[in-house]
């Protein structure tokens, strides 16, 4: 065990979490209606929850265990079966390793949260994300993270796919989750209401991007210079898009916002997620700054020319910004073209059959919307009995 990679990896999985609880409940809290802001940080808190028991069960086994094949890990490690203070992972407490992995699991089903909030039904939420992190997101860890088939010296050859920190593992399959349940589920009644607390969304963003320090900077699972590289083009990106989404905003509307900038701060983020172990500053720099212009054109074609609901813009800021730096790893000559493409295609056919399954099986056993009145009236009190404000907004 390593003293000095244990102790980065402690508070990296701190901030991880921190990215969910608060930052990327009061993120995605702060751009919904007043009447639903309570709806969005129950359904982040309890997703949180219910991954990390499942996580712990089985979840942590199918991604990581030792007894299966290419495309699972097995059952060998269910419950940290064999897993105590002692034993290692690499130079980390295996313990550590579970608990770091555990947040990613928290945060991805909690990225989709934002395709559907105002109009899900609660039940579904936790039936859906239960299946869907065990049955699409755990495989794909395995396959990609725990030396399944698409890692190095799988079907690709000696240099399998890279992804440092998740564009494919995290932001493609939350991002094609979300674009598919948006469309089960359809526009909300009310869509031209304006987030009820631009202010909020700030403090969220900026609680997301001190947390994703810990999202790739630890993902180097050491405390090097490879980790302090990671950190700092995660920085960059960050920064670089941020400013040319509020540039764009400027040159198409004529003023830039404090949504719109912080949305940048997300896009370029996520865009630099997979890369950051593999690029340096100046690519990070080059990342960012098409992030904020790319991911922006998404959010215009799947909101207003494709007409799909998605509410928080979850696939084009997350998903196109994982698949744009996936890609962007073989711009750089950091990985192979095969492999990043080819494990793209893969995990974006394996992720659109098992969530279409999986949302006609939950949507059998509980209601995949609510009924117009609760809409209309807010989930807040409909469906929790609480109000975080006492008037309709």
């Amino acid at each position: 065990m390593n003293g000095a990679d244990t102790a980065w990896i402690i508070v990296a999985t701190a901030l991880v979490l921190f990215m969910t609880l608060p930052g990327l409940a009061l993120f995605y809290g702060g751009l919904v209606r007043a009447r639903n802001v309570l709806s969005v940080f129950m359904h982040c808190y309890a997703i949180a929850c219910l991954m990390s028991i499942l996580w712990f069960a089985a979840g942590y086994s199918i991604a990581f265990g030792g007894s299966g094949n290419a495309f699972w890990g097995g059952l060998d490690k269910m419950f940290l079966s064999g897993i105590d203070a002692e034993t290692l992972s690499g130079t980390l407490p295996e313990v550590l390793f579970f608990a770091f992995q555990m947040t990613f699991a928290i945060i991805t089903p909690a990225l989709i949260v934002g395709a559907y909030v105002e109009r899900i039904g609660f039940g579904f939420v936790l039936l859906f994300s239960a299946l869907w992190m065990l049955l699409c997101y755990a495989p794909v860890t395995h396959w990609i993270w725990g030396g399944g088939f698409l890692s190095d010296g799988g079907i690709f050859g000696d240099t399998g796919v890279r992804d440092f920190a998740g564009g494919i593992v995290v932001h493609e399959t939350a991002g094609l989750a979300a674009l598919i349940l948006a469309v089960f589920l359809g526009s909300r009644r009310e869509t031209s209401k304006p987030p009820h607390n631009p202010g909020m969304v700030m403090i969220g963003a900026a609680m997301l991007w001190v947390g994703w320090f810990g999202f790739n900077g630890g993902s180097q699972l050491a405390a090097d210079g490879g980790a302090a590289m990671a950190l700092t083009v995660t920085h960059i990106s960050a920064a670089t898009a941020s400013l040319t989404w509020a540039l764009w905003e400027r040159i198409k509307f004529g003023r830039a916002s404090l949504v719109g900038i912080v949305t940048g701060t997300i896009a370029g983020l996520a865009s630099i997620t997979p890369a950051s172990g593999f690029v340096g500053p100046v690519a990070a720099l080059i990342i960012g700054a098409v992030a904020g212009v790319l991911c922006q054109e998404a959010v215009n074609l799947i909101r207003n020319k494709l007409k799909i609901d998605d509410t928080l813009d979850v696939f084009a800021v997350h998903g196109v910004g994982g698949i744009f730096g996936t890609i962007m790893i073989a711009v750089f000559g950091a990985g192979s073209w095969a492999a990043q493409l080819g494990s793209l295609a893969i995990v974006g056919i394996f992720t659109t059959v098992v969530t279409i399954a999986l949302i006609y099986i939950c949507k059998a056993i509980t209601p995949l919307r609510v009924d117009q009145e609760s809409e209309e009236q807010g989930l807040d009190i409909t469906v929790h009995g609480e109000r975080a404000y006492h008037f309709n907004s």
